[in-house]
């Protein structure tokens, strides 16, 4: 299963950007799809997520994007969005989306328990 992760870019602070997550057709339903962004030297951190059908759509973030970025599904288009508002210098990293069918709501925030990744899209915050 591959994923497709775009919309990266270089923007002011206090800006907008919106990522993309093209998920296959056929799995896209099923999926619990996250994003996830690493900087040099650290190790990847969690974003936010957004169940599946089986898990109700329901969506949760980290506490340091919270009220900022939203994560969406569009059925339609099988893709994930994470539009991020307000952006902040500390946002600035490779920002990834992973893929999973089965994932405990336990595990969500832990990037070892996706099986599929996206390419990295490098989102840069300029002060």
């Amino acid at each position: 299963v591959q994923l497709q992760a775009s919309g990266g870019g270089l923007v002011q602070v206090g800006g907008s950007l919106r990522l993309s997550c093209v998920v296959p057709r056929g799995t896209f339903s099923r999926q619990t799809i996250g994003w996830f962004r690493q900087t040099p030297g650290k190790e990847r951190e969690f974003v936010a997520v957004i169940r599946g059908s089986s898990g109700g759509g329901r969506t949760y973030y980290s506490d340091a994007v919270k009220g900022r970025f939203t994560i969406s599904r569009d059925n339609a288009e099988n893709t994930v969005y994470l539009q991020m508002n307000s952006l902040r210098p500390e946002d600035t990293a490779v920002y990834y989306c992973a893929g999973d069918f089965s994932i405990m709501t336990s595990e969500i925030r832990v990037p070892r328990s996706y099986e599929y990744w996206g390419q990295g899209t490098q989102v840069t915050v300029s002060s």
